[in-house]
């Protein structure tokens, strides 16, 4: 016994110094298997890509990739990833707009693709390089991009209000109940102008997307009105100031109620009367991606259902991936029972037939820009 005790005491020490020699990361066991820091078995690509690149560089929204995603592809590729993050729709494009960026996957959401696509910042897709089969139908051929020839979906959700029930006995039914002076200074909203000024156009009967200045002068006023009330915008972790008590109630994305709500079950998500806001988000290729190779083998790899799945443990938005659930429906059934029996994860039909979608407003863009400038500079 005692020989035995050694022997695995001394396999366990080479283990660790084998684990430190790759920096705590991932590594590739005897047998081959690949694995990760959290003890996750990388799957093999269920389609094999040619890559000669060995880096990627993502631009992404703030906590939105799995962490095994990047172990396991940098040791199934063996192509480093250099991943930068942004917090609005607005700071990307400004990003990508002033040139010098060599940056080979974006997540823009809906409205802002066909801007980028109009100013040349995108480059067509090559669908045999994707798996366009693994999508509900439901998430593809949308107006932002006909025929999805710049973008696939990668997560949906709606930008909704929520509240705390022990928190708040008189809870908002309608975006317009947000200007109750009983809910001042305990406001978490979305850094998000479109979202905001969109949310206000629709309190006062309007298109979310309206072109009319006069309109968008009355919207204005009557959100200046509201601003000094909302103590925080956080368009990274606005769960985070809910969860801790900081304030009661705002607008906020899907992901973000549901985890705030499997945290504290008081958090409820309430669809406005008016109708929600609907949002999709997708991964694009910038113009001039300078590792096209691995941007194709990142996406047809990571969005393997038996991959994609995580994103129902990490990043609980609306998975526009067929794939995705079938694999968590069969292999991690406390994940997707979770998801699919959830109010906000699995929007009520009616909750999306009222939904709203953010749309491209061409030459009225520096208008909501401007109004969004001023609102925030007199917070």
């Amino acid at each position: 016994m005692k020989n035995k005790f050694w022997k695995l005491l001394a396999v366990m020490m080479i283990a660790s110094l084998l684990l430190a020699a790759c920096g705590g990361g991932g590594a590739d066991t005897g047998g081959g298997e690949k694995v990760t820091s959290s003890g996750f078995v990388c799957p093999e690509p269920e389609v094999q890509m040619e890559v000669a690149s060995t880096e990627l560089n993502l631009f992404v929204w703030t906590e939105y990739i799995p962490t095994e995603w990047k172990e396991c592809f940098e040791m199934v590729y063996g192509v480093t990833i250099n991943h930068d993050e942004y917090s609005s729709n607005e700071e990307m494009y400004a990003k990508l707009s002033a040139g010098g960026a060599t940056y080979d996957l974006v997540q823009p959401t809906d409205y802002i693709v066909a801007l980028m696509i109009r100013q040349g910042l995108l480059q067509k897709l090559d669908h045999a390089k994707l798996p366009m089969a693994s999508f509900n139908p439901s998430y593809l051929d949308l107006t932002f991009d006909p025929g999805n020839e710049y973008t696939i979906p990668y997560q949906a959700g709606a930008d909704a209000l929520i509240y705390n029930a022990d928190a708040v006995p008189n809870p908002p039914a309608s975006y317009a109940d947000l200007w109750n002076p009983e809910y001042a200074g305990r406001m978490v909203f979305l850094d998000d102008s479109r979202v905001i000024i969109g949310m206000t156009l629709l309190t006062l009967g309007y298109d979310v997307n309206t072109k009319d200045p006069a309109q968008l002068e009355e919207a204005k006023n009557k959100l200046a009105e509201l601003i000094p009330g909302v103590k925080l915008f956080d368009s990274d972790s606005p769960k985070t100031a809910l969860i801790a008590g900081d304030v009661d109630l705002g607008i906020t994305w899907t992901g973000e109620a549901f985890t705030a709500n499997q945290e504290n079950p008081a958090f409820t998500f309430v669809y406005p009367t008016e109708g929600t806001i609907l949002w999709q988000d997708n991964w694009a290729m910038p113009t001039g991606a300078p590792h096209s190779d691995a941007a194709y083998a990142w996406i047809s790899y990571t969005m393997q259902g038996n991959m994609f799945w995580m994103m129902l443990r990490d990043f609980p938005y609306i998975n526009p991936s067929q794939a995705a659930l079938d694999y968590a429906k069969d292999n991690q059934t406390d994940l997707y029972d979770a998801y699919i029996n959830s109010t906000i994860t699995n929007m009520p039909a009616d909750a999306i037939a009222a939904g709203h979608y953010i749309e491209d407003v061409g030459d009225a863009t520096p208008l909501y820009d401007q109004i969004w400038t001023e609102i925030k500079g007199g917070q």
